[in-house]
């Protein structure tokens, strides 16, 4: 009897693949007010993220926000104001062109979307009815003037320059984040726990495309591209 696939496994929720959310400091989102002023309190590592976090006072409320390159304990960070200053939350449209900016809002208020990651930054391009700016892969994306932004560069980006050297850290480092340090090929399994397993050698033995409308065990490879739409 075959087993499920990786995919399926993780969709049931088994805890190999379960995220350890009880680790985890908070879901970092830019603060609700508009206008404000707090101080950071400390610079804390957050399990489950790449880059750490900076714990700000804002008269009695502890908040938690990305922390930025350059940041420091007992620095003074702004929420709604024009000064421009690493870890000053402001809308996109008072944000000069060329600042880098990161925790990028999709749309006025939700509290932060984009540019999340350790060591990212997007790239202030132009300003109007639109802005757009330049994200970390390159694209030029449009946003809402209204949108908020955190200045500066997120911390953390050389976190990929010294190698974990052992299997353990690597399995440590990915389970904070609900993933598998390791990753087995479906032509080197067993037919019956992989459509691509069997055979003298290791290959898919058919079309290595499947439907879009087939059952979720038979979803691997690649997915069929859609049909041609009309123009309307």
């Amino acid at each position: 009897m075959g087993k499920r696939l990786r995919t399926q496994r993780r969709g049931r929720g088994t805890p190999r693949y379960r995220s350890p959310s009880h680790r985890h400091v908070d879901d970092v989102r830019l603060p609700a007010f508009g206008e404000g002023a707090g101080t950071i309190t400390d610079l804390i590592h957050a399990p489950g993220r790449t880059s750490p976090l900076a714990v700000i006072d804002f008269d009695g409320d502890v908040d938690y926000q990305l922390a930025a390159e350059g940041m420091s304990v007992g620095q003074k960070i702004s929420v709604g104001s024009s000064e421009i200053s690493i870890g000053n939350i402001m809308t996109l449209s008072e944000i000069p062109e060329g600042t880098a900016v990161h925790n990028v809002e999709k749309s006025p208020g939700d509290g932060g979307k984009f540019v999340k990651v350790a060591g990212a930054s997007a790239q202030v391009v132009s300003r109007g009815n639109i802005v757009v700016l330049q994200m970390p892969s390159g694209e030029l994306k449009d946003f809402n003037p209204g949108c908020r932004a955190a200045i500066g560069v997120v911390a953390g980006g050389g976190r990929t320059d010294k190698p974990l050297a052992k299997a353990g850290k690597k399995h440590h480092a990915l389970r904070s984040s609900s993933k598998d340090n390791f990753h087995v090929s479906g032509v080197a399994m067993n037919p019956v726990d992989h459509p691509h397993g069997g055979g003298s050698h290791p290959h898919v033995g058919g079309p290595s495309t499947v439907s879009r409308n087939a059952w979720p065990g038979q979803k691997v490879g690649r997915l069929s591209p859609q049909k041609k739409k009309k123009k309307r």
